[in-house]
């Protein structure tokens, strides 16, 4: 049984099927450097979002010995690519929406990502793919894979981002540091000791793997590699590079991955793919991320108290702070970024409940209708189903969308502020724990197009809100990508050789 899943970013028309393999949504253009189309393929295709460019710049086309660089985003809802050159200007982008595969009464997600892998692809221009030198992915955080390592076949289904496994929680808190940020249901921790605890066939092949590995590892071949950003809540510690010794001790320790740094050349890309789509002999495939690390990473915020809100399904933070900041209790932990360090969370509060509500052409109208200035006396707490993460971890918290006023106008407000006013909470929590104080939030996702949420949420903040000038995750994965070559090589980036993340991405 195969159906099509709509996109969930908000304020983005639904795509129309273009192709006929049913259930897959694709767009392809090939762009030059101010972002005008320089080929358009003769296949079918849907709306792609291009960037801004001035119109007085001329176009560049493609120097002789030119490499290129292509990242793919896994969001909650759907996938994107875009196609970059040295200097981050997107030569190609495309995005897909996830086939649904139903085995029985299961969802079959590995299968759904697999087709939408070879979907992108294949939506790579084809005149651009003999310039690719490496390929990067960013998945859903705590999105958890077990697989046999000598069949390569699941153990058992895919755990999704937001899915909890309570039972395995007490467990794990005997074990890990209080308030570690495992000690949540939705960590990738709980899910492996869940499915450690039930499974009772042999676990001696098993390996774990992330939404973002496992989607790497179909394009590298070598098994069992993961990144530290995806690893840390499995209980990776980014601060001391290694394993903890008290996770270490646990009789599942043999099936943790091997960590290196995002961005790191994995090696080749297995021969009957490059064969396949006509990529170079010499591409490479480099370690991943999340998908929010990279949506942070495409909006170029540089210093500590700058901040990125990624407004799709779901709502997620990331603060760039001098301080690292873990603490489960309300589902705050953070990632590494050379020496500094990327604090937040993620909500399940998000766009996906608007698209629970209205349609994305009642978002456009009746927001266009809203007063950003007045204040929303209506208090919700918008959620898609029981259960929250960030900035409280509450998997029993029953979500509050009522009452409902008559008019459509002043529901929708409400929401938005009230999903501001969740921003907001956040934000303070996270000062209140010690992170570098927030100055300005850039805004990325689906959301981010909204203009009257961005005023909405400026006044709810009391901070300067404003949408980055990129942003889509795929564009940090395919600077992930770059990372791989660029970093490797030692070229020269202006005056500086590159030695970190911060040297290429800022």
């Amino acid at each position: 049984m195969l159906l099509s899943i709509p996109h969930l970013t908000p304020f983005s028309p639904f795509l129309r099927p273009t192709s006929p393999r049913q259930g897959h949504y694709s767009s392809k253009k090939l762009i030059s450097r101010t972002g005008q189309l320089l080929v358009n393929e003769d296949k079918p295709r849907a709306k792609i979002m291009t960037f801004g460019s001035s119109k007085d710049e001329v176009d560049v086309p493609l120097e002789a010995g030119e490499r290129l660089f292509l990242g793919m985003d896994f969001g909650t809802s759907g996938a994107r690519y875009a196609v970059i050159d040295k200097d981050g200007t997107i030569r190609a982008e495309g995005k897909g929406d996830y086939p649904l595969y139903m085995s029985k009464d299961t969802v079959d997600w590995l299968g759904s990502w697999k087709t939408t892998l070879h979907s992108l692809l294949d939506d790579v221009p084809v005149s651009l793919r003999p310039l690719i030198a490496s390929i990067s992915i960013d998945g859903t955080s705590a999105t958890t894979i077990i697989l046999d390592s000598a069949t390569g076949e699941p153990l058992c289904r895919s755990l999704l981002y937001n899915e909890s496994c309570p039972d395995a929680l007490p467990e794990v808190k005997s074990i890990a540091p209080v308030n570690h940020t495992v000690c949540s249901g939705s960590s990738t921790l709980c899910k492996l000791v869940s499915w450690w605890n039930s499974y009772d066939s042999n676990k001696e092949s098993a390996v774990l793997l992330h939404q973002a590995d496992w989607l790497l590892w179909l394009l590298h071949g070598k098994l069992g590699v993961s990144d530290y950003n995806n690893a840390l809540k499995v209980g990776y510690d980014p601060e001391l590079d290694s394993y903890p010794t008290w996770l270490l001790s646990q009789p599942y320790s043999y099936v943790l991955p091997s960590i290196q740094a995002p961005g790191t050349s994995i090696g080749p890309i297995k021969e009957d793919i490059r064969m396949h789509f006509g990529f170079p002999k010499d591409c490479v495939v480099c370690t991943g991320t999340t998908d929010s690390i990279a949506a942070f990473l495409a909006a170029r915020a540089t210093q500590p108290g700058k901040a990125v809100t990624s407004l799709g399904s779901t709502l997620a933070i990331k603060l760039l702070s001098t301080n690292r900041i873990e603490d489960a209790r309300f589902g705050v932990y953070s990632h590494r970024l050379d020496d500094k360090w990327l604090v937040g969370g993620a909500s399940n509060t998000g766009g996906a409940v608007l698209r629970q509500i209205f349609t994305d052409e009642d978002l456009a109208k009746l927001s266009e209708q809203i007063n950003p200035i007045e204040a929303s006396p209506l208090d919700y707490y918008p959620l898609q189903a029981v259960g929250e993460r960030f900035p409280v971890a509450d998997p029993k918290m029953e979500p509050r969308l009522h009452p409902r006023p008559e008019s459509d106008v002043e529901y929708l407000h409400g929401i938005l502020e009230s999903i501001a006013r969740i921003e907001a909470k956040a934000y303070n929590l996270l000062e209140d724990l010690g992170a570098t104080k927030v100055e300005e939030v850039l805004t990325a996702g689906g959301g981010a197009k909204n203009e009257k949420w961005i005023k909405i949420r400026e006044r709810v903040l009391g901070l300067p809100v404003s949408r980055a000038l990129q942003t889509e995750a795929a564009y940090g994965a395919a600077l992930l990508a770059s990372r791989g070559i660029l970093h490797n090589r030692r070229m020269e980036v202006g005056k500086k050789t590159v030695g970190s993340i911060a040297d290429l991405y800022f």
